[in-house]
């Protein structure tokens, strides 16, 4: 049986209407501070899609007036099931603007742990999306992902291994300053911006790196905006699966 649902969140930000319009109503933006590879065809009734780890999930374009409202709908499934987005961005004095996502549609049999991980995941990624546009103004980000089994061991365990790797303590605070030197990959000196039990962010010069950890898997998404970003997610992918090998 589906299950209706809607969260809605507002933020401020650190960037005129234009910029935040770039950053969520176009791929090159969403790539910047969302999840997977993303693709927006600008205008009502165009196409919208997101690839994650190749799991592609199509939509349409419901609203699109620049500057001020962006929506995407994706289709019913036989189930019932769909999801749709609305950002609404209001400018405000001094460069800052003022967000409003609203996420919502319905769910599946599972809907309420589903719908908890939604909403304890927003925060973060409004978040990514202030880091992006505070730090990274301007500039587009590369996205990478990556994602291995955790062979059934509890979390403490797999937070220990992946903070490790990370010259990090255990819990993860924000703060903490990581470092690490992953093979084919540029030296990772930065700190932790977010954490939360689920996940943690860390934010270097070049790039906004996120490791999640979930039933049975641990994720990455990163955002690198470097030069030299040829390689990096099978390099990535390599570390993290040697972490659990």
């Amino acid at each position: 049986m589906t299950h209706p649902f809607e969260i809605a969140l507002e933020t401020t930000l650190p960037a005129d209407p234009e910029q935040v319009w770039e950053a969520i109503a176009t791929g090159p933006g969403i790539d910047s501070w969302f999840m997977g590879r993303n693709e927006v065809e600008p205008r009502e009734g165009g196409a919208a899609a997101i690839d994650t780890g190749g799991h592609r999930e199509e939509a349409v374009v419901t609203a699109w007036e620049p500057g001020k409202r962006f929506a995407t709908r994706t289709g019913t499934g036989e189930d019932g099931r769909f999801m749709a987005f609305e950002y609404l961005i209001e400018g405000r004095g001094r460069g800052s603007t003022v967000l409003r996502a609203v996420h919502s549609g319905m769910l599946g049999d599972d809907w309420q742990d589903e719908y908890d991980a939604l909403r304890r995941g927003w925060p973060f990624h409004l978040h990514t999306l202030r880091e992006y546009l505070t730090h990274f103004p301007g500039r587009t980000g590369v996205p990478v992902f990556a994602m291995a089994p955790s062979g059934g061991q509890p979390a403490p365990q797999v937070w220990a291994l992946i903070a490790g790797a990370l010259s990090l303590p255990t819990p993860v605070t924000v703060g903490a300053r990581a470092h690490a030197a992953p093979a084919g990959l540029p030296t990772l000196d930065g700190e932790v911006v977010w954490s939360d039990g689920e996940r943690f962010e860390v934010r270097t010069s070049d790039g906004i790196y996120s490791f999640h950890h979930g039933p049975g898997v641990v994720l990455m998404f990163h955002h690198l905006f470097g030069a030299d970003t040829e390689g990096a997610e099978a390099a990535w992918q390599r570390w993290l699966t040697g972490l659990f090998d």
